[in-house]
C-alpha cells in the first residue's frame, strides 16, 4: 500500500512537470532553450534527469554547437563533449558542501528531428552523497547552461526510499535554482534488526521440531518371535 501511494505521488509530480514543460514550450517554443530537470533523492545518492529541447529558431545553432565537425551527424565523441559541457554548468551542494555530478547516460535525437524543433536531448547525472546523519538537510541545484537563451524547470520527484521525506522546495524566479529541504529518517537500529533475526531463527527452529515430532515412524520389519 505504501509503495502504491509512493508511486502514485511520483507519477503526479512527473505529470505536473510535463504539464509545466508543455506550457513552457508553447510560450517559448521558437527562440528559447527549454531545460527541464527532475531530481531524485535517496539516503546516499542524488540523480538528475535533464531534458533539453531547443526551439526551432535555435535548432541550427545548438546543432552546430554539438556537431563540431559539421558532418550532419552527432558522433559519440561529440555527444560526450556536449554532455560534459552541460555537466560543468550544473552545480550541486548538500548542506552547503559542493558535490560533483557524473554522467550516467545520454540520448541525442536525430539531426533532422532537432532541426524541426522536435528533438530532445536527455541526460542522466548522478552523484553520491556523503554519509548524513538523521535530521533536516538541504540539497541545492543550479543550472547555468545557456543562461542567454534558457528556459528552466526543476522539480523533486517523490523519493523511493521511505527514509527520505521532502518538506519543501524553493525556486528562484527563473527556476535555475532549486533548493530541496528534506528530512532523513534514522536507519533501523542494529538491536531491532538482531532481535528480528532472533525471532525468525527461533520460529524456524520451532517449526522444524514440530514437524519432526509429528513425522510418522517407519514400521519394524521384525515382529518378534511367536
Amino acid at each position: 500500500m505504501r509503495s502504491s501511494r509512493r508511486n502514485s505521488g511520483r507519477l503526479a509530480v512527473v505529470v505536473a512537470l510535463i504539464v509545466a514543460a508543455g506550457a513552457g514550450v508553447s510560450g517559448h517554443r521558437l527562440d528559447e532553450y527549454l531545460q527541464a530537470a527532475r531530481i531524485s533523492l535517496a539516503p546516499d545518492r542524488v540523480q538528475i534527469e535533464l531534458d533539453l529541447t531547443p526551439g526551432i529558431a535555435l535548432a541550427e545553432s545548438i546543432g552546430r554547437e554539438i556537431d563540431r565537425d559539421g558532418s550532419g551527424a552527432i558522433s559519440p565523441d561529440e555527444a560526450a563533449a556536449y554532455a560534459e559541457a552541460v555537466r560543468h554548468a550544473l552545480r550541486l551542494a548538500i548542506d552547503g558542501t559542493p558535490i560533483a555530478p557524473e554522467l550516467v547516460d545520454s540520448r541525442f535525437p536525430m539531426p533532422e528531428a532537432m532541426r524541426a524543433g522536435e528533438g530532445m536531448i536527455r541526460l542522466h547525472f548522478a552523484a553520491p552523497l556523503p554519509r548524513l546523519g538523521a535530521g533536516a538537510h538541504e540539497l541545492r541545484y543550479r543550472n547555468a547552461h545557456h543562461p542567454d537563451i534558457g528556459v528552466y524547470l526543476a522539480n523533486a520527484l517523490v523519493p523511493e526510499s521511505s527514509r527520505v521525506l521532502i518538506t519543501g522546495q524553493e525556486r528562484d524566479v527563473d527556476q535555475r535554482d532549486l533548493t530541496i529541504a528534506y528530512v532523513l529518517q534514522p536507519e533501523p537500529a542494529l538491536g531491532a534488526r538482531l532481535w528480528l533475526l532472533g525471532v525468525v531463527t527461533s520460529t524456524l527452529t520451532l517449526l522444524f521440531l514440530v514437524r519432526r515430532r509429528h513425522r510418522p515412524r517407519a514400521k519394524s520389519d521384525s515382529q518378534g518371535e511367536e
